[in-house]
């Protein structure tokens, strides 16, 4: 409907007596905006809005907070699961726990002094045996107890020194990559708690807010458009006569009802096709009948509106 309304403003000022007859040409447009449509990476309830129709903000400045109860204790959850990986990992590098360590060291103690005293009791006995003052059996039961104890000793050697060593290289690469998946799983929960709050990626003024606080909304859905400083531009038509005449980058003056003088846009696009057209082999007349539509961005502080009409002059 836009673009009907300002290519008949266009047309009505070539064509008809008294509206287009001027020294300088001039086209009738109207004014749009380039919204910024700010929405949730998920969905949930809005639990708070920090701005309000027409506020200005400043990039990075806080629009609204969804509520994150739920994103809060998975944080809290893969930062548990990163402590217990840690540690594992820590265990496995290290070999046993320091006090584990030091029950083997103090029964491996014991189990030696009670070696030495088997060898003495031993040998003992196999003197006395010698000389007949002990029986055969006793001499058995020395050497039977000396032989235990040695192995309680060779055992609890044993013990200790695979405590003291670190887990074989395929655990610990294990123990590395759970590391690593908790970590990110982190990372990622830490992520999703701060998508709860969203904030303006411009500069730029409030146009509307779309929701209230406490309404459900969608991932995706805006619930704030944002309206920069330089996302105003100018919509208008170019006679097919005219269209060779100007190009990317040309500059216009624009003037509307009750505007200040000196608001300036630039050309940034136009249409490849021509605009309501009907389906003929153009002749030289047909031809005139063509307008191809153009766009031209307006400059910062003109305080135009949106949807307002607009006149544009070409600047030499």
């Amino acid at each position: 409907m836009n673009e009907f309304i300002a290519w008949f403003a266009g047309l009505a000022g070539l064509v008809l007596p008294g509206l287009g007859a001027t020294d300088t040409p001039r086209y009738n447009g109207y004014v749009e905006a380039d919204y910024v449509y700010v929405a949730p990476a998920g969905a949930g309830q809005i639990a708070s809005l920090a701005v309000r129709d027409g506020d200005a903000v400043e990039a990075g400045q806080l629009l609204f907070v969804l509520k994150s109860d739920q994103q809060t204790a998975l944080l809290a959850a893969a930062e548990a699961r990163v402590a217990a990986a840690e540690a594992n990992l820590q265990n496995l590098s290290t070999g046993g726990r320091s006090d584990e360590i030091a029950v083997i060291r103090a029964s491996l103690q014991k189990a030696e002094a009670d070696l030495s005293l088997a060898r003495e009791t031993s040998a003992r006995s196999g003197l006395l045996f010698a000389e007949g003052l002990v029986p055969q059996s006793k001499l058995d039961i020395d050497r039977a107890t000396l032989a235990s104890a040695e192995a309680a000793v060779r055992q609890l050697q044993a013990q200790l020194k695979v405590v003291e060593l670190p887990a074989r290289d395929a655990q610990q690469l294990q123990a590395e990559a759970n590391l690593s998946a908790a970590r990110a799983d982190a990372e990622k929960a830490r992520f999703d708690l701060g998508d709860r709050s969203v904030v303006a990626p411009v500069t730029s003024r409030v146009e509307r807010l779309f929701f209230n606080a406490g309404e459900m909304a969608a991932a995706g859905t805006p619930v704030v458009s944002l309206l920069p400083a330089d996302a105003l531009r100018v919509r208008f038509y170019l006679p097919e006569t005219d269209r060779q005449t100007f190009g990317l980058g040309d500059r216009l003056m624009v003037s509307c009802d009750g505007c200040a003088a000196g608001i300036v846009a630039r050309i940034d696009h136009f249409a490849s096709d021509p605009q309501f057209t009907p389906p003929v082999i153009y002749s030289r007349d047909e031809r005139q009948r063509l307008s191809f539509l153009a766009e031209a961005v307006v400059e910062a502080g003109s305080h135009l509106l949106p949807g307002q009409p607009v006149t544009l002059e070409r600047l030499e």
